[in-house]
């Protein structure tokens, strides 16, 4: 592993209900034509839940459930738990796998984080997306199709790399997780135009490299 190489999140459970019982449709909140629901677990959470927007983009499927589970992938509850779990629900069956086939395709291709130092100990993700899903929007309250920074690093790098994106270009804080989340990363969803946003997402990158080249500097 050496700096800047890709780290590809892993999904570890990916499963289908064809028909969801009536009970548990309910707790979900899910409305009645909201009859399939899959089912997602993986080792990076937010590359899952920028993966699971791009579903939302591809499949008539809906984020009815997403959450981070504490302390990350490697004291996860049980071998197939990692850091995260995702539900799409759907109309139907079809709907649903075509959502969670998406879904993992973007997981696989894009949504990539990438190492900050060549021993691979530090860990960052520097994502743009060019026009959110219902689920990044719903969640930014944002209007669909928004242009967005999603950028997530270790507690000092993240602060640290935040101050100089917002430097950096025309963007505002639409999300801020406080160090340390659930799974001890900070993290900040940015909004500009599409280079605004890649503009903040190229300092935030470069700000992280040099904060683990020299980790002591003031």
């Amino acid at each position: 592993m050496g700096t800047l190489d890709p780290i590809v999140a892993k999904p570890l459970a990916v499963r289908l209900i064809p028909q969801v019982a009536a009970d548990y449709a309910r707790v979900l909140g899910l409305r009645p034509n909201q009859r399939s629901l899959g089912l997602l677990t993986a080792d990076n959470d937010d590359a899952t839940y920028v993966s699971i927007d791009e579903a939302t983009k591809k499949a008539d499927v809906e984020v009815v459930y997403a959450h981070s589970f504490y302390a990350g992938a490697r004291h996860a509850s049980g071998l197939l738990s990692g850091e995260i779990i995702a539900m799409l629900a759907g109309p139907d069956p079809e709907s649903v796998r075509a959502g969670l086939d998406a879904a993992l395709r973007y997981l696989a291709t894009q949504a990539l984080w990438y190492s900050a130092n060549e021993e691979g100990s530090i860990a960052f993700f520097p994502h743009v997306i060019s026009q959110t899903g219902s689920y990044l929007s719903r969640l930014c309250k944002l209007p669909l199709g928004t242009p967005i920074a999603y950028l997530i690093a270790p507690p000092l790098e993240g602060c640290l790399a935040l101050d100089a994106a917002l430097k950096a270009a025309a963007v505002e804080i639409v999300s801020y997780t406080a160090p340390p989340s659930e799974t001890n990363y900070m993290g900040v969803i940015l909004t500009g135009d599409q280079s605004a946003c890649k503009a903040a997402a190229r300092a935030f990158q470069e700000t992280v490299l040099d904060a683990a080249r020299h980790p002591i500097r003031y």
